[in-house]
């Protein structure tokens, strides 16, 4: 087998922070080392289920649980340890009540709560994966991938002789293959064995399919590829890609197509060359925009750091503004999509037809600079499937933009405050967004290189993909929290009435429990149908999660939900559970809210995690602003930029 990583070193090591530690010398501490030997010691002798292994310890009502996994292809002297290095690294390492820890071959992880047979996802990604070079043709690879990645899951997850482990290979050139790798934890069933890799491959997708390699792992599932075969199993078969029937005369065709092309290019710099000689002062703009596209579509690859400085990185592509002003026809008015406080958004399409939402910072607004360096070198490091993949940016004398990837669904509120579109979606729908929001916000939270918080958490900043996947946008306002930090302050107050928390909107205080707080207050816009901005105005209540709160009060929780929901819905119990879970978000005091992780496990209905009486809500966020208030508008791909109302 051959690797590129290091085998003494951990891929991930994640110690929760939101249990809290254990105290040293403690019976909690005892009962864990027990785990731990536990673990080291029987992980190869489990015959029923080879290298896994389940074990717990309860002594003065202090209980541990502890899980390891090693992975399907290594011998057990291998296996072992792994186990014994990864056990001593997350008690030396980790003093939190969870934590968990993976290396190459296998992960561990313990809990002081009971978490054996439950499913429940939350990505990683090791800094392995910023180190891979990128591959040249990115649209073709990630297709084959995928595929690979594909078959590979459904042979995971429901091939029982596979113990949940499988490994394959795909051509993909005549001298490259793609090798792959796909494991769950065996205490798992098929069914959330296959969801659990769905959403790992989703991130995989998003992080790393331009890559000649990427990892993601979590609690219940891995996956991986590498161009080169990093794994043992020789008994995988080679698959083939099934290439539709016209795709050879496809090739013959971009051939020629690309062929014709070099030669007009060759007549067109020729014929400019002489007619450039005898006219030097010949502006670039008399040429055709084609040729504009052509020549000046090729960017240069580099980053701006805090001090405003460029480097050179392969990570983010720099565009030229005459590219930008010929991709958007010199910023049209017909290709507007939107305007916030900040500046204007306008769909573009690229010379090689890739589409692009194109963010122009307003140059009046003395916040512009500030927000523009901000987001470029924050979201520039953020890979999720659920947040908005920046592809590129320029700056020019005052010009200042940005460049997404184009959300041809438009935003969130386009869709939920609208009842004509609100009926176009079923409440499956509507979930897979509310999930897809609250996994964002993990990966923000938890799961990215840095705790990140986003404050400016509103419809209109969750953008929807062509499969209507939700993905977070705007990261402006956003903020990197430090490894131990949990809240801080500031006297600028930025984002949305409506949907920023009471201790921020009144006090400048914010953290993580900020940004739950505006997810809470869009779950209970998803359900209702209505916008908390401007909800004083009903009879019902002063806002929205009073409102919400009240009618929960009283038993009449039903009456809070859109009737088409209802209808949409196979069982009312998951809609109610929603509720109570918007209402648990935005509790008025921070402490009070769970974080994201609980989120996701009260989404995904685990009994790990016991739902609790929401308490009362704040009455009033700041100043609500009535709706005909607002300085953004819904568009075509909702990346308007936050306003910053007077408080």
């Amino acid at each position: 087998m051959i690797s590129s990583l290091s085998n003494g070193d951990p891929l991930f090591t994640f110690c929760s922070p939101e249990y809290g530690n254990y105290t040293p010398n403690s019976q909690f501490e005892a009962n864990l080392k027990n785990v731990l030997d536990d673990l080291s010691s029987n992980i190869t002798r489990n015959i029923s289920l080879p290298g896994f292994f389940n074990t717990s310890r309860d002594s003065q009502d202090q209980r541990v649980y502890g899980q390891a996994l090693c992975r399907g292809d290594v011998n057990s002297t291998v296996c072992q340890k792994c186990v014994e290095n990864a056990s001593q690294d997350i008690f030396r390492n980790c003093s939190s009540t969870d934590a968990m820890i993976w290396y190459e071959f296998c992960q561990v992880r313990y809990s002081f709560q009971m978490f054996f047979s439950t499913m429940v996802y939350t990505g990683k990604f090791p800094n392995h994966n910023v180190q891979e070079k990128n591959v040249s043709d990115q649209i073709r690879f990630s297709e084959v991938l995928v595929y690979l990645m594909n078959e590979l899951s459904n042979e995971t997850a429901f091939n029982s002789s596979k113990h949940m482990f499988a490994t394959g290979r795909i051509r993909f050139s005549r001298k490259e293959t793609i090798y792959g790798l796909l494991q769950c934890t065996r205490d798992i069933n098929p069914e959330s064995c296959k969801n659990c890799l769905d959403s790992a491959l989703g991130d995989l997708n998003a992080c790393c399919s331009f890559r000649q390699g990427g990892i993601v792992v979590s609690r219940n599932c891995n996956v991986r590829f590498e161009l080169y075969q990093f794994y043992n199993d020789t008994s995988n078969s080679l698959l083939t890609y099934p290439f539709s029937k016209g795709h050879k005369w496809k090739i013959w065709k971009v051939v020629v197509a690309t062929c014709t092309s070099i030669l007009v290019l060759t007549i067109i710099i020729g014929s400019c060359t002489v007619y450039l000689s005898r006219r030097k002062e010949t502006e670039r703009d008399d040429r055709s925009e084609h040729a504009l596209l052509q020549e000046l579509a090729r960017p240069v690859a580099v980053t701006i750091t805090q001090e405003g400085n460029l480097v050179t990185s392969e990570e983010l592509p720099f565009f030229d503004l005459t590219t930008i002003r010929a991709a958007t026809g010199d910023f049209a008015d017909s290709n507007m999509l939107g305007q916030g406080g900040f500046g204007t958004v306008y769909k573009g399409e690229l010379p090689n037809g890739k589409e692009v939402a194109v963010k122009r910072l307003s140059r009046k607004s003395w916040q512009g600079l500030e927000e523009f360096k901000n987001e470029v070198i924050l979201i520039a490091k953020l890979q999720h499937r659920n947040l908005v993949r920046l592809v590129g940016w320029g700056i020019e004398g005052e010009e200042k933009l940005l460049l997404y990837e184009f959300m041809p669904n438009r935003s969130l509120d386009f869709f939920i405050f609208d009842s004509e579109r609100r009926s176009q979606l079923n409440w499956e729908a509507y979930y897979n967004i509310i999930s897809g929001i609250a996994k964002g916000l993990l990966y923000l939270h938890e799961d990215s290189r840095h705790k990140i918080i986003h404050r400016d958490l509103k419809p209109s900043n969750v953008l929807l993909d062509h499969d209507m996947a939700a993905k977070i946008s705007d990261f402006g306002m956003a903020r990197i929290f430090c490894e131990n930090q949990n809240t801080a302050k500031t006297k600028r107050v930025v984002g949305t009435y409506g949907y920023m928390a009471p201790e921020y909107a009144m006090g400048g205080m914010f953290s993580v429990k900020s940004d739950i707080f505006s997810f809470g207050v869009i779950l209970l816009e998803i359900i209702s149908g209505k916008k908390n901005s401007g909800f004083y105005l009903t009879e019902h209540a002063q806002t929205l999660p009073s409102y919400a709160w009240r009618l929960w009060r009283q038993g009449k929780e039903l009456e809070f939900v859109d009737p088409l929901l209802i209808e949409s819905t196979p069982t009312q119990e998951i809609i109610l559970r929603c509720i109570l879970i918007g209402l648990l978000c935005v509790q008025e005091d921070p402490e009070d809210r769970p974080t994201m992780s609980n989120v996701i496990s009260l989404l995904q209905g685990s009994e790990s995690i016991s739902l609790s009486e929401p308490k009362q809500p704040a009455f009033a966020v700041g100043r609500v602003v009535p709706s005909d208030q607002s300085t953004t508008d819904p568009t075509l791909n909702g990346l308007t930029v936050s306003a910053i109302l007077a408080r």
